[in-house]
């Protein structure tokens, strides 16, 4: 897999909002990362990177991020590496990162876990895969008034944006930003890598989504609706809708992108979404998550402790409020 955080297309992006972009290559490995941090320490970023196709290139690739690091004033390097060979012999995933002097992040960036559709499978394959009702609604929604568009046009994220305001102050959840999310369409849309698929209801739209191509994968990146015509289920053949048009472009891999592992309960953070995810077919993929490799041990120890301190009040306030609710 092509992962679009690993791509040119997100290195430009990344300039555009105002980020420090490093890329570098060299033999069999490649990365593509960002400086990030503030008062609290700065970090070298690498999402789901760095790419390395053995052992000894995952070294090398590492080597040159701490060597960047370090150039760089920052404390430690922030790994994802989900296309990466480093475990040697019988080692397991996690035993090879830290015989590495890597540590758990403190907060888990990209998801670990995720649901891959092959689309190598014809077409009749991939419906077959999926829930019946999923398909039973991409065959059958235009009865219903609705059709489904991509749109190639940025304005058209402010639909999005609109959905998924409405879903956030329902459900209370954090979502990106609008000025971040309205940067992602300017930047990626022109070039091809990102897209808004949108269902309408007499032209009117009624769900939106937005995802990103890699030169062989689609990911499915933001979705939200208008609560007013959820009895519709027009999200479903829209998800649907993306799986057969990035079959057509010719990519391999449709990533739904964020799941729960097996046994997960409520308290995972993608635990709602999975249910959802799984419906449309494909297997269950795992990385080995996000990790941290040290470059100043007391800098990072600054680091991790106020993100402690700051967690610790956070979770504090959070109950003064339930309890408040409660009263």
């Amino acid at each position: 897999m092509a992962n679009i955080l690993q791509s040119q297309e997100w290195a430009e992006f990344q300039r555009n909002i105002g980020h420090q972009v490093v890329q570098a290559s060299g033999d069999g490995w490649r990365y593509l990362a960002t400086v990030e941090g503030g008062r609290t320490g700065r970090y070298l970023y690498c999402p789901y990177g760095p790419e390395a196709d053995s052992p000894q290139a995952f070294d090398a690739a590492l080597a040159d991020l701490t060597r960047v690091a370090k150039e760089h004033k920052c404390w430690f390097v922030r790994v994802e590496p989900a296309n990466a060979n480093f475990v040697d012999g019988l080692e397991t995933e996690k035993s090879s990162l830290r015989r590495r002097g890597m540590k758990v992040a403190p907060r888990q960036v990209q998801p670990s876990h995720t649901q891959l559709i092959d689309l190598s499978k014809d077409e009749k394959e991939l419906l077959k895969d999926m829930k019946s009702t999923n398909r039973n609604l991409y065959r059958n929604i235009h009865k219903k008034g609705v059709t489904i568009e991509r749109s190639s046009n940025p304005e058209d994220v402010n639909y999005l944006l609109k959905f998924l305001d409405d879903t956030a102050k329902r459900k209370d959840f954090n979502r990106q930003h609008d000025d971040y999310l309205r940067a992602v369409a300017r930047s990626l849309m022109p070039a091809g890598a990102a897209a808004i698929y949108l269902a309408k209801l007499e032209d009117e739209p009624i769900a939106a989504s937005l995802v990103y191509d890699s030169s062989d994968t689609r990911t499915y990146a933001h979705a939200a609706m208008d609560q007013r015509h959820r009895k519709l289920s027009a999200g479903i053949p829209l998800v649907v809708t993306m799986i057969m048009d990035a079959k057509e472009k010719g990519l391999a891999w449709f990533d739904l992108f964020g799941t729960a592992p097996e046994g997960a309960g409520p308290e995972h953070e993608w635990y709602g979404f999975t249910s959802f995810k799984k419906s449309f077919g494909g297997s269950p993929v795992s990385f080995a998550g996000t990790w941290d490799l040290p470059v100043s041990t007391g800098g990072y120890a600054a680091y991790t402790g106020v993100r402690h301190a700051r967690e610790a009040v956070t979770k504090a306030r959070k109950k003064i409020r339930e309890r408040n609710i409660e009263a």
